[in-house]
């Protein structure tokens, strides 16, 4: 291999590395539906979380 080829494929492999961290840097986008299992989710514990409330509610009430 010549220097240039050498020189060539080391500008290329830091390119490379350079785009790689970049991309890791960046947000990773959600797809539509994880988007909408995360939503569901925080739904659900909401509601869960409610629940809990009054349960706790009603126990204070009886006694």
């Amino acid at each position: 291999m010549s220097n240039s080829q050498q020189d060539e494929l080391q500008k290329y492999l830091e390119e490379k590395a350079k785009q790689e961290q970049e991309s890791e840097q960046q947000p990773k986008l959600k797809s539509a539906y994880e988007t909408c299992v995360l939503a569901e989710s925080a739904k659900i514990h909401e509601l869960i979380a409610e629940a809990q409330k009054e349960g706790g509610e009603r126990l204070q009430d009886d006694e």
